[in-house]
């Protein structure tokens, strides 16, 4: 058995083990910055500030017979402020044209851009490896409780959600787009670059090409990286597209990863939450029933989600019922009720 939950500061370990195993950018390798965030967290879920850009909620993903972390996903309320701007390389195009020599060309071009009121941003998904290729789709499941939760608490996001996704990196985890631009001209390299842009953002503004930087002035590594996603990412990008994000023709400045959008009200999970309530007079079919994720609240985490396979009543989709193996293990009862989002996307 799995179970979605809001982070605790108990899982401070096992999420540092889990961020030296893979390419965890939100949250590298580092307790004291794992911590923070998990600090931060626990504050956010209980009592969100004002301030949207304050507020980061932190999910995580226990296995239940090991008690362990094995999975995460993160929301920040605001990405990009007056202190904190988002930075972005605008994607296009600058045609070029001479009538003397009847010769023309098209240049892929990118501009830096800054953004001060920015989205919400959702990001931070990471799974165990070893527990990718599951039945389950546990990273679909650690992925989507994100939607679950906006979509309860929508006062508390932007109304335009943000995703930035893995580019192709190399063997050694450097992304060619910063060899190309970044490192010539602020001389630190990829990962450092990365974690110092977590709390200080001036150097980018500063230090970092203004002018349009033109494509075809690339290595060819780094143009066939621009707006490209990682084979461990693709996943994550092919399950955006099905529920209503798009590429913006934006893209890190740093590694080139694309840019994804979608408006909270428009994100098909989030149109498609209802309340059910659990009811015995349905019968539990696993031949006739959908996977969900609910929120069955529980007194042990500001914010708790299961998923599982569930039949809904014929006549009324309000009514909803479990396997009784699921119900006792979780403790479930006749007339809990709770929101819930499918997950056959």
């Amino acid at each position: 058995m799995f179970l979605l939950r809001s982070v605790q500061i108990e899982d401070l370990d096992n999420l540092y083990e889990l961020s030296k195993m893979v390419t965890f950018i939100s949250l590298p390798p580092d307790r004291d910055i794992i911590a923070r965030t998990i600090k931060s967290s626990i504050i956010s879920f209980v009592n969100p500030a004002k301030e949207f850009a304050k507020n980061h909620y932190f999910f995580v993903l226990e296995d239940l017979q090991t008690n362990k972390v094995i999975g995460a996903s993160m929301i920040h309320a605001q990405h990009g402020t007056k202190t904190e701007p988002h930075f972005y390389l605008t994607v296009s195009s600058e045609h070029k044209f001479s009538k003397t020599i009847n010769t023309g060309f098209i240049h892929g071009t990118l501009k830096l851009g800054l953004d001060t009121n920015g989205p919400t941003e959702i990001g931070g998904l990471v799974l165990h490896p070893d527990y990718r290729g599951h039945p389950d789709k546990l990273g679909k499941k650690i992925s989507f409780v994100r939607f679950l939760y906006m979509g309860l608490y929508p006062k508390r996001f932007k109304k335009m959600v943000h995703s930035e996704l893995m580019p192709p990196l190399d063997k050694t985890g450097n992304s060619p787009l910063w060899e190309a631009i970044g490192r010539r001209f602020l001389n630190m390299n990829y990962q450092d670059a990365d974690v110092l842009s977590r709390s200080n953002k001036e150097f980018i503004l500063s230090l970092y090409p203004s002018d349009t930087i033109y494509e075809t002035l690339l290595p060819i590594e780094a143009r066939n990286s621009i707006g490209k996603v990682g084979p461990d990412t693709l996943p994550v990008k092919k399950m955006l597209e099905a529920i209503g994000f798009k590429y913006n023709y934006e893209v890190d400045p740093f590694d080139g990863g694309p840019h994804y959008r979608c408006l909270l009200k428009d994100i098909l999970p989030i149109r498609q939450m209802d309340l059910a309530v659990v009811s015995d007079e349905v019968e539990f079919a696993k031949e006739n029933s959908e996977k969900i994720i609910i929120n069955l609240p529980s007194s042990d985490y500001p914010f708790r989600a299961l998923f599982s396979k569930a039949t809904f009543d014929v006549e009324n989709r309000g009514l909803i019922n479990f396997s009784q193996d699921f119900r006792n293990y979780f403790g479930i009862k006749n007339g809990d009720s709770g929101y819930y989002i499918p997950t056959s996307y």
